[in-house]
């Protein structure tokens, strides 16, 4: 039975309304060349016949192999109690939390989300999750340019530069300067106070450094929130929330803000996203926060109860007292995010974190003992590294094809990243690496340069 929304007595009650004769009438000010009499579309196929086609276009996608993708998106182990408790139907056919209506048990998960999340960046609040990691630097920018009034940011150079150019076009017409803080030669930022780095001066209003950066290097954070509180600058922290079981949090190393991408919580790959970003911060700071903050409270019979204690965005208030035009989260995977917390608590979270360190470190031994193969960069890393390939860009792209034809699937080229970084290729290993893996890696390497 097809679906007709509306029957032609409800057009003509439409157009009634609206002083139109006709649809011709209703929409003659679109221009002729710009109507469609007809759409070419092939006729339609049988129940089986759609059911063929979406599994041949299905097959078409190869999850298998050695995964040692990263730049954001990572293969993960994941307890498989957040499938089941992400697939209650409770959660998945609740709306977003937007309203003060919004149920308990999504009330209830959000505010352990927000405990969680602010106990693991070394903050006093955080709120109920942004839609990306790269929404969530774009959000502290903002944030911290109406907290100290202030037009110039400082992007540290670690930042992706996906994400640098997401602030670009956010802040385009804010009457900003976006600046980038450089790079040393070893893969980090250059240190506050060293040659060649910057000096901050009373128009900062922040500087925003990623640990690990994109380039896999582990950052030495306090440094740049000292400089950044000597200039009266917020220092805004890029974290990954796996490492933060094993390296110092952004709180206790002096930021004001932390922020970043969940996807390594609970969320698998899923050829891109979606993920989640998270947002915390101090708790003077908290009114100026976006988004909305789940708060407990006591409900007339004295039980204990979940609200919606802050919902600063434009939907809610006079548009010019909002904090954010944000419109959502994404809620469900901010809850598999939750749950995956939850489910390996403090000793699990540093134990994946070792794993990952490990493993990524272990896969790098290997690679660098292959002839023609180095490290990009001579700064500490995590789990993450870019490789050096023989025979520059070209030599690059060769060994990425032939380790994508071996069923290996590493990053590509980085030639976006700078001439400098054109012959290398980015890899990543976590806790779900194996040995094995790490053997059909090498033996692709060892391949290509045959």
């Amino acid at each position: 039975m097809p679906y007709v929304p509306h029957t032609p007595e409800d057009v003509r009650e439409m157009l009634e309304v609206v002083g139109a004769e006709s649809l011709d009438a209703l929409f003659e000010d679109i221009p002729e060349g710009l109507r469609l009499d007809a759409l070419d579309l092939d006729s339609g196929l049988s129940e089986e016949d759609t059911l063929r086609v979406m599994g041949d276009l299905a097959a078409a996608n190869h999850a298998g192999g050695a995964d040692f993708l990263g730049g954001g998106i990572e293969h993960h182990l994941i307890p498989r109690v957040v499938d089941e408790v992400q697939g209650r139907s409770e959660f998945w056919t609740a709306y977003t939390p937007y309203q003060p209506e919004a149920s308990q048990g999504t009330l209830a998960a959000f505010f352990e989300f927000q405990t969680m999340i602010a106990r693991l960046c070394g903050m006093d609040v955080a709120q109920s999750s942004l839609y990306d990691g790269a929404g969530a630097v774009v959000e502290a920018v903002v944030f911290a340019v109406k907290v100290t009034d202030r037009s110039t940011v400082w992007l540290g150079g670690g930042l992706s530069p996906e994400t640098r150019r997401v602030v670009a076009t956010v802040t385009a017409h804010m009457d900003l300067t976006v600046r980038t803080w450089p790079l040393g030669p070893d893969g980090r930022s250059l240190a506050p106070g060293t040659d060649g780095a910057p000096t901050l001066d009373d128009s900062a209003a922040c500087l925003v450094v990623a640990s690990p950066n994109d380039l896999g290097v582990i950052e030495d954070l306090a440094p740049f929130a000292e400089a950044a509180h000597a200039a009266g600058a917020m220092a805004v922290a890029v974290a990954h929330p796996l490492t933060l079981g094993v390296l110092a949090p952004p709180g206790d190393c002096g930021f004001d803000v932390a922020v970043g991408d969940g996807q390594t919580l609970g969320v698998p790959p899923q050829f891109g996203g979606p993920g989640f970003g998270f947002f915390a911060c101090r708790e003077d700071q908290v009114r100026s926060m976006p988004g909305r903050i789940v708060g407990e409270t006591i409900d007339g019979e004295g039980r204990r109860g979940f609200v919606l204690t802050f919902q600063t965005r434009e939907q809610h208030i006079r548009r010019e007292k909002a904090t954010s035009n944000i419109c959502t989260n994404n809620a469900l995977m901010a809850l598999r995010g939750a749950v995956h917390m939850a489910a390996l608590g403090p000793e699990g979270l540093a134990e994946t974190g070792r794993r990952m360190y490990t493993m990524g470190h272990e896969t790098a031994d290997r690679v660098f003992a292959l002839d023609g193969y180095g490290p990009a960069c001579s700064a500490p890393f995590f789990h993450e590294f870019l490789v050096r390939c023989p025979g520059g860009a070209d030599g690059a792209q060769a060994v990425h094809d032939a380790l994508t034809s071996a069923g290996v699937r590493v990053g590509a080229p980085l030639a976006d990243r700078g001439a400098g970084f054109a012959d290398c290729l980015r890899i990543c290993a976590t806790e779900a690496t194996r040995v094995a893996d790490i053997d059909t890696l090498v033996a692709g390497l060892e391949e290509a340069q045959a």
